[in-house]
């Protein structure tokens, strides 16, 4: 069958770009252009190239060249397809290069080029060569190649290095860097990163690294499903041509950016992007309100006999008591954040776990609860007992996680927890509740000594017992 291409285009009978394709050029070098940056900022880019065809994205693949490939054959166009209640596709034009593996000269060029004036990336978290504490790793591999043959970078940090020399050798202005992987403070610890790497290199850069470039912190959010053959299938049915690049996300997306410097940069905030002061403060209320709400959904959902979010809030009583745990509880444990209406996006976040077409499994997000429950719920029960708020609601998808692991030991089935054998001997002891709360990784000694915490947690864990959690979901 024929690929989609920018001699296709016109025919399609899905929306297409605002911009002319062939008009646009490259301002953007991205690396990792994966199914969410796909998805994610290079839709954000292709509404900001309506109006400003100067930041086109040349997407970078250090590893594998089956995207770039794809975006080359298909002249860079792809169709996203937004599933929820009102699904929509559209094709998106944002990218004006691809470079694969092997084509290192090009990108070094490319990253020299003074129209390139931002460079963006989406590695995950391992492929920044981080150690456990957040810097450097000058033990991984890929440090190790980069320094003894920083002319030819294995790492995303050496490529950035690499390229940024290469800039201030020419008396270029830098890049500005924007990480867009969802890590805390991931723009402090790139640039740590850099700096590290380049002080082995060349103090002098490492000083202007310093000093003189742009890492904003940033934290992006959208649930973008993998591509797979069924879902690549109906987009061929429905543009007609093949689309070997083709993503889909639900329709929620949020980008959120450190405001930072550049003279007659791209006007973000047109595309959608929130540019702030506070991205901690994005970042803390997702963490706890959306992250929270869902630990909340998995382990009380899975002892409602639930398999997935969308069951479970189509749970009318579970529906019910996570709203009000969100706006009455959670949300009340947030400070004030610019630009952010702390009530609208709990509405928001709860209307995405509405969503029927996202498949997302309880049991998956209940992995790891002695990790994330600090951070989801624990902080917040932390800032309710400090403030004399109630912690009865709060309480509750702690008793479900502790009733959630009880379950597992007795059963003998596999507990996804690093502390999974800590968690299992307390949770099948003869006090599950006092032996739970006496992990002191997960609780602290605030939470474990808080006798209104204790009481409150032992009157939910006695619902979940009993085996009826209707009048607890009351509250």
């Amino acid at each position: 069958m024929t690929r989609l291409s920018r001699a296709s285009l016109a025919t399609l009978p899905v929306a297409r770009p605002g911009h002319t394709p062939e008009a646009i050029r490259t301002g953007i070098v991205h690396f990792g252009p994966g199914a969410f940056h796909r998805a994610h900022q290079a839709a954000y880019v292709d509404r900001l190239l309506d109006a400003d065809p100067r930041w086109g994205i040349a997407a970078v693949s250090l590893r594998s060249g089956s995207t770039t490939d794809a975006l080359k054959a298909q002249d860079g166009l792809y169709a996203l397809a937004v599933i929820d209640r009102e699904p929509s596709t559209r094709i998106v034009a944002a990218h004006s290069d691809a470079i694969g593996p092997g084509e290192g000269a090009r990108l070094r060029r490319l990253l020299a080029s003074p129209e390139v004036r931002i460079a963006t990336s989406t590695v995950t978290e391992k492929g920044y060569c981080l150690a456990g504490d957040g810097s450097l790793d000058f033990a991984h591999p890929d440090i190790v190649h980069d320094l003894q043959r920083p002319a030819e970078p294995a790492s995303v940090i050496g490529w950035i290095v690499a390229g940024l020399g290469d800039r201030r050798a020419a008396g270029l202005p830098p890049f500005a860097m924007l990480c867009c992987d969802n890590m805390t403070g991931n723009g402090a610890k790139l640039r740590a990163a850099c700096v590290a790497l380049a002080r082995e290199q060349d103090p002098v850069l490492a000083d202007w690294i310093a000093g003189e470039v742009a890492f904003p912190d940033s934290m992006v959010d959208s649930i973008t499903p993998a591509s797979d053959a069924a879902f690549l299938g109906k987009v061929r049915d429905a543009l007609g041509v093949e689309d070997l690049a083709a993503v889909q996300r639900e329709s929620f997306t949020q980008w959120v950016l450190q405001r930072f410097d550049m003279a007659d940069g791209p006007d973000l905030a047109s595309a959608g992007v929130t540019l702030t002061d506070d991205v901690r403060g994005y970042e803390q209320a997702k963490l706890r309100i959306l992250n929270g709400a869902h630990s909340t959904l998995a382990y009380v959902g899975l002892a409602r006999g639930h398999e997935t979010v969308f069951e479970a809030m189509s749970d009318a009583v579970l529906e019910g008591f996570v709203t009000r745990l969100v706006h009455q509880d959670i949300a009340a444990s947030l400070a004030p954040v610019e630009g952010l209406d702390k009530a609208a996006y709990a509405d928001a976040v709860l209307n995405r776990f509405r969503n029927p077409e996202i498949r997302h499994l309880l049991a998956q997000i209940a992995w790891d609860g002695s990790q994330k429950l600090p951070y989801r719920l624990l902080d917040t029960t932390r800032a309710a007992l400090d403030a004399g708020r109630g912690v009865e609601r709060l309480a509750v998808p702690v008793a479900a996680w502790i009733a959630f692991v009880r379950r597992k030991a007795e059963a003998g089935e596999t507990i996804t927890d690093p502390l999974a054998d800590s968690l299992a001997a307390a949770a099948t002891s003869a006090n599950p509740v006092t032996a739970m709360l006496g992990v002191e990784p997960v609780f602290g000694e605030r939470l474990a000594g808080d006798e209104r915490y204790r009481a409150a947690v032992r009157e939910a864990f006695q619902y979940f017992a009993q085996g009826d959690i209707a009048p607890l979901l009351a509250r």
